[in-house]
C-alpha cells in the first residue's frame, strides 16, 4: 500500500499558484473565480493530506463567508474524512471538492492539471 505524506515540489508550486489566485479573487470580490481556483488546488493537492485538508479548510471558510449551510456542512464532513483518505492514497482523482459533487466521484481531470500529476 502507497503513503503519501509529502507533496512533490512541482505539484507544490502550482497548488500554491491556484491558492494565490484564490486569494486575489476572493480580495477582488470575483467569487465564482475565487472558487474556481479552489476547486483547482483541491484536484492538484488531493492525494496529500496536508494540501487536501487546507483546500477544505478554506472551502469552509467560503461556506460561511456566503451564508451557504450546504457548503459548510459538506466541508465539515470532508475535513473529517478527506486527510486519511489522502494518506492511504484513496481518493477518487479529480473530484473538485465541493459540496455540491459526492465525495466519492471520479470527474474529469482538467488537460494542465492532468500533465502535472503525470496520469
Amino acid at each position: 500500500m502507497k503513503f503519501n505524506t509529502k507533496i512533490p515540489k512541482h505539484l507544490k508550486k502550482a497548488y500554491n499558484e491556484e491558492l494565490e489566485q484564490y486569494s486575489f479573487c476572493l480580495e477582488n470580490k470575483r467569487f465564482c473565480d475565487a472558487w474556481y481556483h479552489l476547486e483547482r488546488s483541491h484536484i492538484i493537492g488531493q492525494s496529500y493530506p496536508i494540501e487536501h485538508t487546507y483546500s477544505h479548510w478554506l472551502m469552509l471558510k467560503f461556506g460561511f463567508r456566503h451564508k451557504d449551510t450546504k457548503e459548510v456542512i459538506g466541508q465539515i464532513i470532508r475535513l473529517l474524512v478527506g486527510g486519511w483518505k489522502s494518506f492511504i492514497n484513496y481518493v477518487p482523482l479529480g473530484n473538485t471538492g465541493g459540496a455540491n459533487v459526492l465525495p466519492l466521484k471520479r470527474m474529469p481531470i482538467p488537460n494542465d492539471i492532468e500533465k502535472l500529476l503525470d496520469i
